[in-house]
């Protein structure tokens, strides 16, 4: 399989070329652009009813997910995610884990496994009650709204501090904590709200947009009904 991601920042669009007849691409439920009409589309409960309720119920992700088989090959097709924004491409290796925020996922070969993680007490104030977790070997690729900046902690920060709402993922080597900016006064007068703060060793992709400000940005501006 060969994959190319056209279109980032602004309008991502994965671009796969299956080389052979049976390999397979698993993707989110609507990513799917175009594709090649003899390929074959299944879709399903990935894990099953329950693994995929709960995806659902704590992480905000569809119930069912799309796997794309070719037939022949050089097959290809298109996939995008909703918003606009970037893509990234991640290999997985065997003991490798990525969290994604709820709305990251795109697609991933079959040995890719999604579970969420429960992120406790701190999910509450970070605006989700679980991260997708991923892990397995392959390929899985995740977008963002707007453009992705990756961050090295440990290497290049000791520790870093982003918006909630900025961040999309990071991997399994890093820890973090919800918390006010800067007191109370801080989260209501500065402008920014609650931060995660991370430590450890690992990578931190964030995303240059979230859809709450822009709802926000919006909202003034939204037709007002005039009784009639």
């Amino acid at each position: 399989m060969r994959d190319e991601i056209r279109g980032n920042p602004e309008f991502g669009v994965l671009h796969v070329t299956f080389e052979h007849a049976g390999e397979q691409i698993v993707a989110e439920s609507g990513a799917m652009v175009a594709r090649d009409a003899a390929i074959d589309m299944k879709t399903s409960l990935q894990g099953g009813l329950a693994s995929a309720l709960k995806r659902r119920m704590t992480a905000g992700e569809s119930l069912f997910q799309n796997t794309f088989t070719a037939t022949a090959p050089m097959q290809s097709m298109r996939l995008a995610p909703a918003p606009e924004g970037s893509i990234e491409r991640l290999v997985l290796r065997s003991g490798m884990e990525v969290f994604l925020q709820s709305g990251a996922y795109l697609a991933s070969t079959p040995g890719i496994t999604l579970d969420t993680k429960w992120q406790g007490a701190k999910g509450f104030f970070a605006g989700g009650l679980s991260l997708l977790r991923a892990y397995g070997e392959g390929l899985i690729w995740f977008s963002s709204y707007g453009g992705i900046h990756a961050i090295d902690v440990g290497r290049q920060h000791e520790g870093y501090l982003c918006d909630n709402t900025h961040l999309l993922a990071f991997t399994e080597g890093l820890r973090y904590q919800v918390r006010k900016l800067s007191g109370l006064k801080g989260l209501f007068l500065s402008g920014e709200g609650l931060v995660c703060e991370f430590q450890g060793h690992g990578r931190l992709w964030l995303q240059t947009r979230n859809p709450g400000a822009l709802s926000a940005f919006l909202h003034p501006f939204r037709p007002v009904g005039g009784g009639h």
